[in-house]
């Protein structure tokens, strides 16, 4: 089968990735997952996450890059389009990731800051005398 491409987003990172059918090899950013993580077995976990759950984690190749961000939003946009590559790929895999709620952005963003305060909420000590 052909090249499916998804996009995937999470807080202000953005991972776009290309699935195609393959021997499970995965690279990021030019690199393997295991040098693009290093030691942080959660967040592989949770990239893998989507191809478990389809078992197809040894038969399609994932080429990705992502930019902006932290490296856990960076996995977690890898994980939104891994997903939603795999739909596009497969239709029937939707039946599966949706009750799991992959296929969901997680829409969560930094709260702005408001003037007056020190942070979005925090407000400045206060002092009776």
């Amino acid at each position: 089968m052909a090249k499916v491409y998804a996009t995937g987003k999470r807080k202000s990172a953005i991972a776009k990735v290309w699935l195609e059918s393959g021997s499970g090899e995965m690279k990021i950013n030019g690199v393997t997952l295991d040098e693009w993580l290093g030691g942080r077995e959660t967040l592989k976990m949770k990239v893998r996450l989507p191809l478990d759950i389809a078992k197809q984690l040894e038969s399609v190749n994932i080429v990705a890059s992502t930019l902006g961000g932290g490296i856990s939003a960076q996995a977690d946009a890898l994980k939104h389009g891994i997903t939603k590559a795999l739909v596009k790929y497969e239709p029937s895999f939707r039946t599966l990731l949706k009750p799991e709620g992959l296929l969901t952005r997680d829409s969560r963003v930094v709260e702005r800051k408001k003037y007056g305060k020190k942070k979005a909420r925090r407000s400045p000590q206060f002092s009776k005398r």
